[in-house]
């Protein structure tokens, strides 16, 4: 039992610290070994392409709210045979061949700051069983979330440009970003970007990492949703791909860029910085 100066001294040091009281009393909890393995085997099952950092920050996030360090992650994938093996990445393939205007790289060396700053775009396509669909995309580089997107059984400037009003219903970017394939470089496209006076930025061709942020989520797409999956139809299709947006990736996968938020959450923590920042402005 603690004295009365005791009490005041700990009361005292936690308020220094920042720290709650409750945490100067707490006495971790080993966990159960086959718990933990059942856990870790639940995470890998549902986002397959997760490794022993990712796992472990899950097993800290609610539901779970474990304490465990990743070495001992490791020690249990190992075990379960849940490492990933290092694959080799196939590049996307894009008719640059054409002969509307091209656009500097504007993002190259751009320290993205903010929701909105920059926009990028990319295209994959996506087998059924009888033939292929194929899924345009825009992404916020700043938070990671999908602005917008489109599934379309034809790869033509109809599907990038239902991809970009969708995605400029509600806001519009400082920079779009691209490759510099036809569907981006058509005059209905860039029109479009101009008249709300975003700057159009492209890759250079066959320099696929100068589209990276866009590369990657397809990639993350195709190893998490589409090879996972056996699409009856494009019906099908579609809907197990608009579940995966935005049940998935925008509220549950966590980013390790984003400080192992998922995109919804960062951009809500963001926001709320910011407002938060502003307070004193107005008052002043």
């Amino acid at each position: 039992m603690l004295s009365q100066k005791e009490g005041y001294r700990v009361a005292a040091d936690c308020e220094l610290l920042e720290l709650p009281r409750s945490s100067h009393y707490y006495q971790p909890v080993e966990i159960d070994e086959n718990k933990l393995e059942e856990k870790i085997e639940e995470i890998a099952e549902q986002f397959p392409t997760y490794g022993t950092r990712r796992i472990t920050h899950q097993l800290r996030r609610p539901p779970y709210k474990l304490r465990v360090n990743r070495k001992r992650v490791r020690r249990i994938m190992a075990k379960k045979e849940l490492l990933l093996s290092v694959k080799g990445r196939k590049c996307c393939t894009t008719d640059s061949q054409h002969t509307y205007p091209r656009y500097p790289n504007l993002v190259k060396v751009l320290e993205i700051s903010h929701p909105e700053h920059v926009w990028v775009s990319d295209i994959t396509y996506i087998r059924l069983f009888q033939d292929f669909v194929y899924l345009a995309i825009i992404m916020d580089v700043f938070t990671r979330a999908i602005r917008g997107w489109c599934l379309s059984r034809v790869l033509d400037q109809e599907l990038t440009l239902t991809a970009l009003r969708a995605a400029s219903e509600t806001r519009t970017p400082e920079i779009h970003h691209s490759d510099q394939g036809v569907q981006y470089a058509a005059n209905a496209y860039t029109d479009l970007l101009k008249e709300h006076d975003v700057q159009i930025s492209m890759a250079a061709v066959g320099i696929p990492e100068e589209n990276g942020f866009a590369e990657r989520f397809m990639r993350t797409i195709k190893e998490e949703e589409v090879d996972l999956s056996d699409y009856r139809n494009f019906a099908d299709a579609s809907n197990q791909i608009r579940l995966f947006i935005d049940d998935v990736y925008m509220t549950k996968r966590i980013h390790s860029s984003l400080g192992y938020l998922t995109p919804v959450e960062f951009e809500a923590a963001w926001r709320q910085s910011q407002f938060q920042h502003a307070i004193p402005l107005r008052m002043a």
